[in-house]
């Protein structure tokens, strides 16, 4: 079966993020976006792993199903939809290893809830999980995959945007050079890796190291909004086991769900203070300098990944899954209405638009330009059509700030 899954989400008990991230409104929004299974996100938060299991109950799949879903008038009927949740959270691991100290960030992927308390069990003996959604521990990586195969053999963990520089596995400031490196004799037991808002496969496939590895996306989503502007496409069971044995395996995974590369807030390089933005070789050339101040440039996911590509880019492994760049439509409907993406002028269009045509990766993926443009304007569906052939104009991000995407008539034949 075919279906579209955001597996890295947070809940309202993580740090900055949004008070509406409860389980009713993520059953609303996996539905709005076209989403079927959700990651319930912050697992090991006490609190919410309670209130997880007071509202979910565990099907034979080994998924995870509102006991009391909210009135199907919530959603439109047009994106009305079975909406299933998996157990998932994740962990900041910051610690020495090397001579050097190392922040990696994993998402952890959990059978059922007997395997997240015990997970649980083992960490509260190395810092308080209460006091964050995700957790930041003095805890090796490695020890961490120990105690999560220690819960279930069947568990999963996979290194989160893996490239970010601050705190990510391939990180230019505190990560590593390999999987092998970090994970050491557990690496085959790291099947997949998520590759971030500002890379996309096409980057991950320069390195031939991870050939083995499965390629994952995920929202990492912060505000239910904000589901799925990452996501991955399954073609499996629909079931714990599904998921698990695509990832392991990497067969089942049909593609990815992307955000242009360029949109993250990390993909070049960069000083923000200054308002720098560097290629890699200009930073090179400027002794990784910023050439303003004198400060440290922050090395950013491109230059990272040039560094330790050992491809030419373009390159592209055998059977490696297709994947589709897009922007988030309530961006596309500012843009074409020349407003905010939060006015209500934009606000009425996205809910009109999905009521019409159906769920928003339709609308950005499937749905023929001119249903679009019957259903809201000649220059959104033109627009529409620029994404999806990658026609964009883009300022890539840096040092923390997004970058930004045009799809107007000017962005014509850019690239």
């Amino acid at each position: 079966m075919r279906f579209i899954a955001d597996l890295h989400i947070h809940s309202r008990y993580s740090n900055a993020t949004s008070r509406d991230l409860d389980l009713d409104t993520l059953w609303r929004w996996g539905q709005l976006k076209g989403i079927r299974v959700i990651g319930t996100g912050d697992c090991t938060h006490p609190g919410w792993l309670e209130e997880l299991e007071q509202k979910l109950s565990p099907t034979e799949q080994g998924l995870l199903r509102l006991r009391e879903e909210p009135p199907e008038c919530l959603v439109p009927e047009s994106c009305r939809a079975p909406a299933s949740f998996l157990l998932t959270g994740e962990i900041s691991c910051i610690y020495r290893k090397g001579g050097r100290t190392r922040k990696v960030h994993c998402l952890v992927l959990l059978p059922d809830f007997d395997a997240a308390r015990r997970l649980n069990l083992q960490l509260a003996r190395i810092g308080n999980l209460a006091s964050d959604g995700r957790p930041i521990l003095k805890l090796d990586a490695k020890d961490l995959l120990a105690m999560l195969l220690r819960a279930s053999p069947r568990a999963l963990l996979v290194p989160a945007h893996a490239w970010t520089p601050h705190f990510s596995i391939f990180g230019a400031c505190s990560g590593f050079e390999s999987l092998e490196e970090c994970f050491e004799e557990l690496t085959p037991q790291v099947h997949a890796i998520e590759t971030g808002l500002s890379s996309d496969p096409g980057m991950n496939w320069r390195l031939s190291a991870l050939d083995g590895i499965t390629l994952i996306s995920n929202s990492d989503a912060h505000s239910a909004s904000k589901l799925g502007r990452e996501a991955t496409i399954f073609d499996s069971e629909l079931s714990y086991g599904g998921i698990h044995d695509a990832i392991a395996g990497g067969a089942g995974v049909a593609g990815t769900i992307e955000f242009f590369p360029e949109q993250g807030k990390y993909h070049a390089d960069g000083h923000r203070c200054c308002g720098v933005r560097l290629t890699p070789a200009q930073t090179v050339a400027h002794g990784y300098r910023c050439p303003a101040c004198g400060g440290k440039v922050t090395v950013g996911v491109l230059h990272r990944v040039e560094l330790l590509a050992d491809r030419a880019e373009g390159a592209r492994p055998v059977n490696a899954p297709p994947y589709w760049s897009v922007i988030p439509l309530i961006d596309l409907i500012g843009g074409a209405l020349r407003v905010g993406s939060g006015s209500k002028r934009a606000q009425a269009l996205y809910f009109e638009l999905l009521r019409r045509l159906g769920n928003e990766f339709r609308v950005l993926l499937d749905a023929p330009l001119n249903e679009i443009a019957a259903a809201s304007t000649a220059t959104l569906a033109a627009g529409i059509g620029r994404m999806r052939t990658g026609r964009v104009e883009i300022e890539p991000g840096y040092d923390g700030k997004f970058g930004t995407v045009s799809v107007s008539a000017d962005a014509e034949g850019a690239t």
